[in-house]
């Protein structure tokens, strides 16, 4: 991989568009400044902001476009209006090997279904899951799915574990990352049917990581386990409950330490660490997940994050293409593939892509 990488701005989505890319782009570039860009999207927002930032703008390509998803837009009308929109060119840009990676912080299904068709599945997945780094007691935990799939049967949760524990080697360096199926409870009995027989399948094949067993919410961030699978519903729904209570605990604290002189004599004497404690749970930090199980690189911000939490997000897409992560992730998926071929895991997952897959898409996603 070439030092010079080049990352596709989606510069139209998520809550702030413009005003959170073009100055999060800035802050990326500082930190690796042979970083270059193409930004997607309206010329008469973004320009005037690219003007404040000359370094950025010598190192981008503003391709322009008055097109863009909305946050409110069905998948499925995303798919068949959107041809030109900035999101739906970023990603292409990746497809004709214009750019190295693509970060986006706008309509999830519509980026979903978008790098879906264009960019295409792995060979042996089913559908791509958002994955991401939580904080925990032990250090960082890979999770998925965080809002991709909504529903998931024993299959893709299986896929998802593999794509997981790729990750958590490639991206975080575990040499045997431990994987945890988030349930209801620990035990064998406890949770619906789908997920005891990705727990059955886990049990008995080779894969990248090690099966680990049911985990409970209360696991995560104990990091009880290196890897946490789960469907996209309930990924999405402990992400945001992390953040909401990230951010409860430091209002809690703030209002705390101002209640009397002593405590805030005691604030001051320990104001380093509360400073490292904010850096550590700041939810900016951990912007960014990865689309895991499309054929290139795809990063999806958070819709309602700043210009610190972009800049995040890019870095991380930074990190991922530099690893040349997707062509690990496919030697590791063929292995597991070519060893459990008699199970019959695989046979029924789509390999190829028709020529009315996007009519397909729309279908399944209006």
């Amino acid at each position: 991989m070439s030092g010079h990488l080049t990352i596709a701005l989606d510069a139209m989505g998520g809550d702030m568009g413009p005003d959170a890319v073009i100055p999060g782009a800035a802050l990326a570039l500082s930190k690796t400044p042979s970083l270059k860009f193409m930004i997607f999207g309206d010329e008469s927002r973004i320009k005037p902001i690219l003007d404040r930032y000359p370094e950025l703008a010598a190192s981008s390509r503003l391709i322009h476009t008055d097109s863009y998803v909305s946050s409110d837009e069905k998948p499925g009308a995303a798919l068949r209006n959107g041809k030109k929109s900035s999101m739906r060119l970023a990603i292409n840009a990746v497809a004709e090997k214009q750019a190295d990676c693509v970060v986006s912080g706008g309509n999830t299904g519509a980026l979903m279904v978008m790098a879906k068709l264009v960019l295409k599945c792995l060979p042996g997945i089913e559908r791509p899951a958002i994955a991401s780094l939580l904080p925990t007691m032990e250090g960082e935990t890979v999770m998925l799915d965080l809002g991709a799939n909504l529903e998931c049967d024993s299959e893709m949760l299986v896929q998802f574990a593999i794509l997981g524990s790729v990750y958590a080697r490639v991206v975080r360096g575990h040499a045997q990352p431990t994987v945890g199926l988030l349930n209801i409870g620990s035990e064998d009995m406890k949770g619906h049917d789908e997920i005891k027989i990705a727990a059955q399948i886990l049990n008995q094949i080779k894969f990248p990581g090690k099966y680990a067993g049911f985990i409970e919410g209360n696991d995560i961030p104990m990091g009880k386990v290196d890897v946490v699978v789960t469907d996209g519903f309930t990924g999405n729904v402990a992400l945001k409950t992390a953040e909401g209570v990230s951010k409860l605990i430091s209002g809690m604290l703030k209002r705390s330490l101002k209640k009397s002189p002593l405590a805030m004599l005691g604030a001051f004497l320990a104001q380093g660490a509360l400073k490292n404690l904010k850096k550590e749970t700041d939810p900016r930090l951990y912007n960014g997940g990865m689309f895991l199980g499309v054929d290139g690189v795809c990063v999806k911000s958070h819709g309602g994050m700043d210009h610190v939490g972009f800049a995040n997000a890019i870095n991380y897409a930074y990190e991922i293409a530099a690893k040349n992560f997707n062509v690990r992730v496919a030697a590791e998926i063929a292995e597991v593939m070519s060893q459990e071929k008699d199970l019959g895991l695989y046979e029924n997952l789509s390999q190829s892509t028709s020529g009315d897959e996007e009519s397909k898409l729309q279908e399944k996603v209006s």
